[in-house]
């Protein structure tokens, strides 16, 4: 299993492109499954839930080809199978998106119950409950989902809280439904956005992505389309923050400023200077920083994804500083790896009370979930000796080549394998 090595102390200075957004690429590439003709999709980040994604289409039957430029063309025509089952799904809770397109388009769908990061739960009932809202005969048998519907139906759809792959399913599924179909309290994200734009090029007619309210009128089918997925805002905060809390200099590029509002405020009240472009985003570190409340929300709010990097940034704080997790009821599985590292935090439910110190010291730290990742790799670049962290493969699902990213900005990480860390140990210890 490979580990990153991460020696602190170096201020990341230069500039970074951010890869395309895993959790609107996850959502588009299934959309191709809604038509029989060829969707063609760009800016696809190079990310294990990409890989793993594609095999399952691949699976059902979609005939896929990727050029050297990250783009992705699929074809849906033969569709082969209508199951997702759970070797694939398993390891990533998207997985569950593919069933919504099935069910419009071929009637029926069998997909696993979904697995991915443990940080909580996610249930699938907002799915369940908004299918058979349309008509399709639901059950759970052995693990399995399975739906049939002739033709899904027109309805109004109120969710229980706006899950962003609750709203996707479907507003997926309702593009081929017979009628209107209204989703109320639906999720605002930029990923959902991005994937009705998608749809709309297809031929879908859906009107209020990014509101609180989405309607979808029905058509008999979808076409193909060139779609070119958006920047990935959580790896642009990741990095904007890496650059802040080693009091650097890093531009980041690619990415529209408007997708990290939330974020960018947090980090000019920490008091990281924050410059701002068409399509970029600088940060300037300087001094030490100061403790920054935070508490977690669906979009435009505070996004769950940056709780990790946050806490980790109010760690060497000059203050203290809460941070609350209003999203997920598990996401808080990185306080005790960095505690190990010295810092100062108090757990009270789903809130964090973090007292800064003056540094973090370098030890073997576990990830846990993939952001979980990202906080101890930017733990390990303030620590004042080396970090190895364990179980990176958590990472890998939602940051392309971390390591040589943070490499060209002057930090000092490296990926060793399993047997290669082993003879390095061996070695010193001689």
């Amino acid at each position: 299993m490979d580990k990153l090595i991460v020696e602190g102390g170096r201020p990341l200075v230069g500039e970074t492109r951010i890869s395309g957004a895993k959790n609107s690429a996850l959502p588009v590439l299934i959309a191709s499954l809604l038509s029989g003709q060829p969707l063609r999709v760009g800016n696809i980040p190079h990310l294990r839930d990409i890989t793993t994604t594609l095999e399952l289409l691949g699976r059902l039957g979609v005939q896929l080809s990727l050029n050297d430029r990250m783009t992705v063309e699929a074809d849906a025509s033969q569709v082969v199978d209508l199951c997702a089952p759970y070797d694939l799904v398993k390891t990533m809770r998207a997985s569950i998106l593919v069933l919504g397109p099935l069910l419009a388009r071929f009637g029926e769908a069998r997909v696993s119950m979904p697995g991915g990061c443990a940080i909580g739960s996610r249930p699938v009932d907002l799915h369940l409950k908004g299918f058979a809202a349309m008509g399709a005969e639901v059950s759970v048998t052995d693990g399995y989902i399975e739906a049939r519907a002739a033709r899904l139906q027109g309805c109004r759809i109120a969710l229980d809280q706006p899950s962003v792959t609750g709203t996707e399913n479907l507003m997926m599924a309702a593009t081929l439904a017979a009628g209107e179909t209204v989703i109320d309290n639906a999720a605002r994200e930029p990923e959902v956005v991005d994937l009705a734009r998608c749809l709309n090029a297809m031929g879908a007619r859906i009107s209020g992505a990014g509101e609180s309210r989405i309607t979808v009128s029905g058509v008999p089918r979808l076409g193909g389309a060139d779609h070119r997925v958006i920047a990935d805002r959580i790896e642009a905060g990741t990095y904007l923050v890496a650059g802040a809390i080693t009091g650097g200099d890093v531009r980041v590029r690619d990415v529209d400023p408007a997708l990290l509002g939330a974020v960018l405020a947090k980090l000019r009240d920490a008091g990281a200077e924050v410059d701002s472009g068409g399509d970029w985003v600088r940060v300037r570190g300087g001094g030490r920083l100061g403790a920054v409340n935070v508490q977690t929300a669906p979009f435009p709010g505070f996004p769950t994804d940056m709780q990790a990097q946050f806490l980790m940034l109010n760690c060497i704080a000059d203050g203290t500083a809460t941070v609350t997790e209003s999203v997920f009821e598990n996401r808080f599985m990185h306080v005790e790896e960095l505690r190990r590292m010295g810092a100062s935090i108090r757990m009270n439910g789903n809130t964090a009370t973090v007292r800064g110190v003056a540094r973090l010291s370098g030890a073997p730290v576990m990830a846990t979930d993939l952001r979980a990742s990202a906080c101890l790799a930017l733990a390990g670049l303030v620590a004042d000796s080396q970090t190895v962290i364990d179980r990176i493969y958590h990472i890998d699902r939602g940051y392309h080549c971390i390591e040589e990213k943070l490499a060209g900005l002057g930090a000092r990480i490296r990926r060793v394998t399993a047997s290669q860390w082993r003879r390095e140990t061996e070695r010193k210890a001689a």
